[in-house]
């Protein structure tokens, strides 16, 4: 199973963001843009979702910029991918051209299975247990003065 790039952002997001709490850091969308190497109009359509969500907190102006609400911290990793992937099938079995199989098939039931054990296992984590390595922040840190150059 394939993240789409949208899931992808909304995750790196939260990543960032629960690192630069942690350091006591002003994040914006141009700087978690920055250290996704993503553009900003990309990152701040995940980063909308996301304060949809109430996961992210958004200030604007001056001295704005993004933190993550308690929920944020501690929500599954699987309800998280969920909520950004939406409930779509592994194999479209049914569009355009549908399976001529699909009668008879089993496999859309062992695909169903296997994404619900992917979801299963992200259930287990949360940003926070993402950012708990001491070596992310110094990672992020590379990262960040690389895209500055």
């Amino acid at each position: 199973m394939q993240l789409t790039r949208f899931t992808d952002l909304g995750l790196r997001a939260m990543m960032l963001l629960a690192t630069g709490q942690a350091r006591q850091q002003r994040v914006t969308t141009k700087t978690v843009a920055a250290a996704a190497g993503a553009s900003e109009n990309h990152v701040a359509k995940a980063v909308s979702r996301l304060t949809e969500m109430g996961l992210v907190y958004a200030r604007r102006g001056r001295a704005g910029g993004l933190e993550l609400t308690d929920t944020g911290r501690e929500v599954s990793l699987g309800w998280l991918v969920r909520q950004l992937e939406g409930d779509r099938e592994v194999v479209d079995c049914t569009g355009q051209s549908a399976c001529p199989l699909i009668a008879a098939c089993r496999l859309r039931r062992v695909l169903a299975d296997a994404k619900e054990a992917f979801y299963a296992e992200l259930d287990r984590y949360t940003i926070t247990d993402l950012v708990g390595s001491r070596s992310l922040p110094v990672v992020l840190q590379l990262t960040t003065e690389r895209n500055h150059r």
